[in-house]
C-alpha cells in the first residue's frame, strides 16, 4: 500500500447536551454527508419520563446516536457522534466517547440545567470540551458571564453563542474545539 492509498487519519468528536438542545441539528448543519439520525417519535410512554418544558413543540427524539462526517483533506477526516439527550440513554455515552478527542456541549439558556450532566461527563473523564449556546428563535437573554457562572464553567472552557442551524456557527464551534485541544497542556 502506498501513502496515497493509506486510509485517512480519523478524529472523533462527541456532540452532547440535554434533550432537545440541538445536537442532531448541529451534526446535520456541518456534516458533508447526509447525517445518520436515529430519531423516533415521542409516544405516550414518554409522558412523565421526558420533560418537554421549554421544548413543547418537540415530537421526536434521538434514541441512539447521530453521525456525520467532515473531510478536512485526503489525510484527515472528522467524525461527529451526537449523543442521545434523555437520561434513560445516557449509558450509551460511555461507548460513544471511546476514542473521542474532544466534545461539544450544546446548551439552551431556557434550560441550562439540562447541560449539567454533559459538562460533568466531560470533566470527569478529563476530555476537553467547548460549550455552544444555541439561541432558539435567535434570542439569547443572558450574557456570556451569566451563562458561564450558571454552568460553573472553568475560565479556560470556550463558550460560543449562536444558532446551531447555521453551518458557519457549527464550523466556528468545531474550530474553537480544535483551538482548545491545541492549547491543552501535554499529558505526561
Amino acid at each position: 500500500m502506498t501513502d496515497s492509498q493509506a486510509a485517512p487519519a480519523a478524529v472523533k468528536i462527541l456532540i452532547a447536551g440535554g434533550f432537545g438542545v440541538g445536537k442532531t441539528t448541529l451534526v446535520g448543519s456541518v456534516s458533508e454527508v447526509a447525517p445518520l439520525r436515529t430519531e423516533e417519535y415521542l409516544t405516550r410512554a414518554s409522558i412523565g419520563v421526558d420533560f418537554l418544558d421549554g421544548v413543547d413543540a418537540k415530537d421526536t427524539t434521538t434514541v441512539a446516536l447521530d453521525f456525520g462526517r467532515i473531510t478536512i483533506n485526503p489525510e484527515l477526516v472528522v467524525y461527529l457522534f451526537g449523543t442521545p439527550g434523555q437520561e434513560r440513554f445516557w449509558f450509551m455515552w460511555n461507548d460513544l466517547v471511546n476514542g473521542a478527542l474532544g466534545g461539544v456541549v450544546i446548551a439552551d439558556t431556557r434550560r441550562l440545567e439540562s447541560s449539567f450532566a454533559s459538562i460533568d461527563f466531560f470533566e470527569s473523564r478529563q476530555i476537553p470540551f467547548v460549550v455552544a449556546i444555541n439561541c432558539f428563535d435567535g434570542v439569547n437573554t443572558r450574557t456570556p458571564e451569566e451563562i458561564r457562572a450558571a454552568l460553573d464553567l472553568d475560565p479556560q472552557v470556550p463558550l460560543l453563542i449562536g444558532d446551531v442551524r447555521t453551518r458557519p456557527f457549527g464550523r466556528d464551534v468545531l474550530l474553537a474545539l480544535v483551538d482548545h485541544l491545541i492549547n491543552q497542556p501535554a499529558l505526561v
